[in-house]
């Protein structure tokens, strides 16, 4: 079976840093487009970061230039270093994965920045 899992969330302070990851099992997903979306409550999802396969990027405006999403395909793992938090950035984090084999996604791990 198809899994992610999200680890490396907590509390942090305003201006600091914490490192996400993301460890998939069940299918190499080194071939596939991954993303870190993020959620707070009364908000749809949205998205964060994507990575493909090649480890071309895309990001949120809200998150350039603080933000760096990376993939190491041969630990099937993907990583969200997040710099320079602020509190607008508290949200539950959740690990994306797709292709033609379905759409998969992470229980999420919690990031709360404190002012």
């Amino acid at each position: 079976q198809v899994q992610l899992v999200e680890s490396g969330g907590g509390l942090v302070q305003a201006g600091g840093f914490v490192r996400l990851s993301c460890a998939a099992s069940g299918r190499d997903f080194s071939s596939n487009v991954m993303g870190w979306y993020r959620q707070t409550p009364g908000k749809q999802r949205e998205l964060v970061a994507v990575i493909s396969s090649g480890g071309s990027t895309n990001y949120a405006d809200s998150v350039k230039g603080r933000f760096t999403i990376s993939r190491d395909n041969a630990k099937n793992t993907m990583y969200l270093q997040m710099n320079s938090l602020k509190p607008e950035d508290t949200a539950v984090y959740y690990c994306n994965a797709r292709g033609w084999f379905g759409n998969y996604w992470g229980q999420g791990t919690q990031v709360t920045v404190s002012s």
